[in-house]
């Protein structure tokens, strides 16, 4: 593993040390506010901490889950708003987290940014954002961090991929934002215009197949999203899109030369709410672009359409319990979805289920109060395709068919 040269990310925002400083002012202005300058009611401070246990009959996710299973699933972060005027708040951040082998377990900043809404009346508001900033894609993302919101201990991993978590969470940079209220409907839409964040290793090991010798940088990129309410989110239709430009820098003895990396998901969302149920489904489309000089591991595909969908059913028991059932399908390759184009062109050493993954899902939860919850669920699975490498380094020895169980155990304030 490397040391990376922060300097080779500044070539469109370079906002870390920014983000560090500005959440630590706030952080600060929380903890000993001076009377001059904040009313502490208008400061909100939250924390939570999550530890799941994780086992599989075959393969590792979330460290090595075989036999006795793993602890290796840790989330501590705190977070904080001030809304320091009527039109201007501010918003961050801190996450420590550990999930098997991915991820550097160090304190990062999730999220900090600047709101100002400019524009805002009963029938429409607009507004902007500055800095390190949730990107608005599918309908978990902007929530995929708080562990009582999620929809299971683990997202549909068809759409929502732990392997990439911090390249999808937040980028940095600007977003224009916007809602329009008409009768009982809202529509609301979000642009914006960011660097990705690839300072981590994990982002390169699943876009690129292994920890190359060089350093993969992020450009100017662009995300949306347009979403519609019906009747105070009972139905919710969305569609967002990403166009995400990363530039492969190679090393010293690096076998890849140079070039582009272009990355253009499009999610389609649906979702209906009842009293009791809520039914959820989304479909994706996952488009590649590697430039000429990158060496990859299927050697001569340089365009790879991948393809995503999972339908998702929860029922509330009572306030305290609730059940989940979910079914959730991913492909690599629309081309290849069995992967045996793969697995003959690499000599087996990619077997052919690395391409996809069938899902079946059922869990539970039960939240005994409001700072205190419990999830469970047990997967089968059919497929590899968003099995960690991290967790499982030799492809060859992975399995097609195997189970996966986990626990939650999540506290918040």
């Amino acid at each position: 593993m490397r040391a990376y040269d922060c300097c080779r990310y500044s070539n469109f925002f370079d906002l870390y040390l920014l983000h560090t400083l500005f959440f630590g002012l706030v952080i600060g202005i929380c903890v000993a506010p001076p009377a001059w300058a904040v009313d502490a009611q208008k400061i909100q401070v939250h924390g939570f901490a999550s530890q799941a246990y994780t086992l599989t009959n075959k393969n590792n996710f979330f460290g090595e889950s075989t036999g006795k299973g793993s602890l290796e699933a840790t989330e501590l972060g705190i977070n904080t708003s001030w809304r320091a005027l009527p039109e201007v708040q501010l918003s961050g951040q801190l996450l420590w987290r550990k999930a098997g082998n991915i991820g550097n377990e160090k304190i990062q900043l999730d999220y900090g940014f600047v709101d100002y809404r400019f524009f805002s009346n009963e029938q429409h508001h607009h507004g902007v954002r500055f800095g390190r900033i949730k990107n608005p894609l599918g309908l978990y993302n902007d929530t995929r961090d708080v562990a009582f919101i999620r929809p299971g201990v683990i997202l549909p991993q068809s759409i929502y991929f732990e392997r990439t978590r911090d390249l999808a969470l937040s980028s940095d940079g600007g977003e224009l934002y916007g809602e329009l209220r008409f009768s009982a409907n809202t529509l609301g839409w979000e642009l914006m215009i960011a660097q990705p964040r690839t300072h981590d290793v994990d982002t390169e090991i699943a876009l690129l197949g292994a920890d190359r010798l060089g350093n993969l940088q992020g450009d100017a990129s662009f995300i949306g999203r347009l979403i519609y309410d019906y009747y105070g989110g009972r139905v919710r239709l969305a569609i967002s899109s990403a166009r995400l430009n990363l530039e492969y820098q190679p090393g010293s003895g690096d076998p890849s030369g140079s070039g582009a990396i272009r990355f253009t998901p499009v999610i389609f969302s649906g979702q209906f709410n009842s009293e009791k149920w809520t039914l959820t489904s989304e479909y994706a489309r996952r488009h590649f672009l590697f430039g000429d000089n990158i060496i990859y591991v299927p050697l001569t595909l340089k365009k790879i359409t991948g393809q995503s969908y999972y339908l998702q059913g929860s029922y509330r028991l009572t306030d305290k319990w609730g059940l989940m059932i979910r079914y959730d399908v991913a492909y690599q390759n629309i081309d290849d979805k069995t992967g045996g184009k793969l697995e003959a062109q690499t000599a087996g050493t990619l077997p052919g289920y690395s391409q996809f993954s069938k899902d079946w899902t059922i869990g539970a939860r039960w939240q005994p109060s409001p700072a205190w919850m419990v999830r469970a669920e047990q997967h089968w699975i059919n497929g590899t395709a968003w099995l960690p490498f991290q967790d499982n380094p030799d492809r060859t020895k992975t399995y097609q068919h195997w189970r996966l169980f986990t626990v939650l155990v999540s506290y918040r304030f």
